[in-house]
């Protein structure tokens, strides 16, 4: 009998009531005196040293700030810092102050965040041009005690690209960084004593779950880079700091590849590394693997749920495999109807609705919350099929997103912006791959009679309204796009072949 493509892995204890993700973040017990956090300049050396002591005064403080600010318990807090080190601090302090921290990509357009903090409605701006509390104010504020809250209760708004031409909000729990327990058994495996090294920046949320969160919550030292982040600085950074848990991106070890040398003595310290954000071909595993002498660990994950499908360090990482559910997930393989396919069938990557990793539901968004689930399954887009021992193999997407040196894109919102570009009559976005690894976002467009369409007026047009990571890297002009017989776009049928490169 064929056996269905369903695999729980055990569960987590129960997330405590009450509780507060940043006090467990913060690694409430974990002696004071260890250090939590080292800023590196590559060029500078070691910048700022915090204990978990000093860390732990800097968000209460940030957090009393915020309450005297008059930020109240669920309100939202919109964080624009940029890539600072009062990024986190303000962050895990809005945390502590049992409202919803809202971070924001300093990439974003004025129009993308002027629509976001119209829809959050935030209590308080921190950085960027809309700013309503200044950000000295946070070492200044009178330290107040953590708020008590529910597991199910808001602390996180995250957004991420969406169809319709915005952006969409997706809303955790203080329950999500309980979950976090599955990463650290199911791929990255930080345990105390660790020093982890992230390449992420400060206002990364791959930066600040792995990097700081889970790296904090169970007394490991969370290594940062404050300085530029040239391809040849990360091997440097490596001798220097010794990190026993090095994270980042695909992109970052192929650069590190491309321009690092003698990397076998520069990461000795290494554990293993850990990867993230995009899908790792089986060409930059072997090639790290042969460099380094180190494993290379890949993890399969979305904003509505983080990562649940790893390799975890106790197994080796296999080409072509993203990885095994982690210890508490509840992982099926289904078909459109949300019934799980036989073991070895390719179908949608789907989490159980009782996951407690899982998010509570999109901003604002009912419609697009329930679209989001066939019965007891929320359906994550992602094409696999699944092994009888449990291992996950990638097969693309679903819809049309796009993943993009770490960031996920809906081609609509770009389409949407494309297409209000002066002299275009019609266009259609998706990922184009450039090289093994490694895709951008690209563009076909349609001219309007007369028009003289350029690479440089589109993009100068586009920015305007969207972040940098989300405008086409390449452009093409066609005569007509693929369409089906009723006028239906068929994206996949975009290409190069006849086209003229702008």
């Amino acid at each position: 009998m064929a056996r269905p493509s369903v695999y729980l892995n055990g569960t987590l204890p129960p997330c405590p009531d009450p509780f507060n993700a940043a006090e467990w973040c913060l690694g409430a017990d974990v002696p004071g005196d260890r250090d939590a956090f080292i800023a590196v300049d590559p060029d500078k050396g070691v910048i700022g040293t915090w204990s978990f002591e000093a860390l732990r005064a800097k968000v209460l403080r940030a957090a009393g700030a915020l309450v005297q600010a008059g930020v109240q318990p669920a309100d939202r807090v919109v964080l624009c810092l940029g890539d600072v080190p009062e990024f986190p601090v303000a962050y895990f302090g809005a945390i502590a102050a049992g409202a919803v921290a809202t971070p924001l990509s300093s990439q974003l357009s004025t129009a993308e965040l002027d629509a976001i903090i119209a829809s959050v409605a935030p209590r308080v701006v921190l950085g960027g041009p809309r700013s309503s509390l200044p950000v000295a104010a946070l070492d200044a504020g009178e330290p107040c005690h953590v708020v008590r809250c529910r597991p199910d209760d808001p602390a996180l708004l995250v957004f991420t690209s969406g169809s319709g031409g915005r952006p969409k909000g997706v809303l955790h729990a203080h329950r999500a960084f309980w979950a976090r327990q599955s990463m650290h058994l199911g791929w990255h495996g930080i345990r105390a004593g660790d020093r982890v090294m992230h390449a992420g920046a400060f206002n990364w949320t791959y930066t600040l779950g792995v990097g700081l969160a889970d790296t904090w919550s169970v007394g490991a030292t969370a290594i940062l880079n404050a300085g530029r982040r040239d391809p040849e600085v990360w091997s440097g950074l490596a001798q220097q700091m010794s990190p026993s848990v090095f994270a980042a991106a695909p992109a970052v070890y192929r650069r590190i590849l491309k321009y690092g040398t003698n990397l076998q003595a520069w990461f000795a310290s290494l554990r293993h590394a850990v990867t993230a954000g995009e899908a790792l071909s089986p060409v930059l595993l072997d090639a790290w693997g042969r460099a380094t002498g180190k494993p290379l660990l890949e993890a399969l994950g979305m904003s509505e749920v983080s990562t649940y499908v790893s390799t975890p360090p106790d197994r080796a990482a296999e080409p072509g495999v993203a990885g095994w559910p982690q210890p508490g997930r509840h992982v099926a393989v289904v078909d459109d109807h949300g019934v799980p396919v036989d073991r070895g069938g390719i179908g949608g990557l789907a989490v159980h609705r009782d996951d407690p990793g899982l998010f509570l539901r999109y901003w604002n968004d009912a419609e697009l919350t329930a679209r989001a689930f066939a019965g007891d399954w929320f359906l994550t887009g992602d094409l696999v099929s699944m092994r009888a021992d449990g291992a996950i193999t990638y097969a693309g997407r679903a819809d049309d997103q796009m993943n993009v040196q770490g960031y996920r894109v809906d081609p609509g919102e770009v389409e949407v912006a494309l297409s209000l570009c002066p002299g275009v009559s019609a266009c259609a976005v998706r990922a184009l791959d450039v090289k093994d690894g490694v895709s951008v976002v690209a563009g076909w467009v349609v001219a309007e009679p007369g028009h003289e369409l350029t690479k440089d007026s589109i993009l100068a047009d586009i920015s305007t309204r969207l972040a940098a990571y989300k405008c086409p890297r390449e452009l093409f002009r066609v005569e007509a796009l693929p369409r089906t017989a009723n006028g239906k776009l068929v994206r996949r049928r975009l290409s190069t072949d006849g086209a003229t490169r702008l």
